[in-house]
C-alpha cells in the first residue's frame, strides 16, 4: 500500500451511507458527505440501530428517540434529508440473514452508485479494537450489496439493483483514497456537535468535535498531497 492516499474520482450521483449508530458517520465521514451534497450528489442515511444503549445515564426508551432526533439534526447540517432507522438492538447487532435482507432492501429502494459504510475490520487505524456492531454492520453491508443485485435473493423486498460500483469504508486501517474537505470541514464539525446529549455524556477527547475531527483530518491530509484537511477511506470495488 502506498504511503500516499490516492484521489477518489467521485464519479457517482447517488450514495447510501449504512452505519450502526447515530454518530458513526459524524466521527470522520460527515465533512466528505457535506462536500458531496454541495456538489449536487444525493446521499441518504441508513442507521441499523437508534443508539439506545449509547448513553449510560439514560434508559434506552428515553435515549433512542433522543439520539434519533440528534442524528436527523446532524444529517441536516451536511445536506442530508433522508434518514432511516432499522431498529436492530444497539450493542447486540447480529450478523444474520435478516440484517442482510434489511440492508439489501434499502439498497434496492435508494438505488445508489456507491455505498458508504463503517469500518468492518477488527481494528481502527492505530490498532484500537473495533466494536462488534461496527464489524457486523460493515460486513453485512458489503454482503448486502451483492444480495441486492441477485434477483433470486429477497424477492419480497423489491427489484434487484446491481448499480453499486464501489463501497467506501470509513475509518478503515486499509484506507487508500481520500478527498479534500477543507471547505466543508466546519459543516462536519457542526454535524458532530448536533449529537449534544451524546457528547455531554461521553467526555474525553472524542467529546471535543473541533479538536478530534481536525486532528483526524490533518493526519489524513499528511498522506494526501496538496490538502490541509482530508477524509480517507478504503475503496472496495463491488
Amino acid at each position: 500500500m502506498s504511503d500516499h492516499f490516492q484521489p477518489f474520482p467521485e464519479e457517482f450521483e447517488r450514495g447510501l451511507a449504512v452505519v450502526a449508530h447515530p454518530d458513526d458517520l459524524e466521527y470522520g465521514g460527515a465533512a466528505a458527505i457535506a462536500r458531496w451534497t454541495a456538489q449536487g450528489r444525493h446521499i441518504a442515511y441508513l442507521l441499523v440501530t437508534r443508539g439506545e444503549a449509547g448513553i449510560d445515564t439514560l434508559p434506552p426508551a428515553e435515549c433512542g428517540p433522543l439520539r434519533e432526533a440528534e442524528q436527523r439534526a446532524a444529517a441536516a447540517e451536511v445536506g442530508v434529508d433522508v434518514v432511516e432507522f432499522l431498529d436492530h438492538p444497539d450493542g447486540l447487532v447480529t450478523y444474520d440473514v435478516p440484517l442482510r435482507r434489511d440492508i439489501a432492501a434499502a439498497i434496492r429502494r435508494h438505488r445508489p452508485d456507491v455505498v458508504i459504510t463503517v469500518n468492518h475490520h477488527d481494528t481502527f487505524p492505530g490498532g484500537h479494537f473495533n466494536m462488534a456492531d461496527h464489524r457486523t454492520v460493515g460486513l453485512a453491508t458489503l454482503d448486502a450489496v451483492r444480495d441486492a443485485a441477485n434477483r433470486w435473493l429477497f424477492p419480497e423486498v423489491g427489484e434487484p439493483w446491481s448499480g453499486v460500483r464501489q463501497a467506501l469504508v470509513l475509518a478503515s486501517p486499509l484506507a487508500g483514497h481520500a478527498v479534500d474537505v477543507e471547505e466543508h470541514f466546519e459543516r462536519g464539525v457542526a454535524s458532530l456537535r448536533a449529537h449534544k446529549a451524546y457528547l455531554e455524556a461521553l467526555g474525553g477527547p472524542m467529546a471535543d468535535p473541533e479538536q478530534f475531527l481536525r486532528e483526524a483530518a490533518e493526519d489524513a491530509a499528511a498522506r494526501f498531497p496538496g490538502s490541509r484537511l482530508a477524509t480517507a477511506f478504503q475503496v472496495i470495488p463491488t
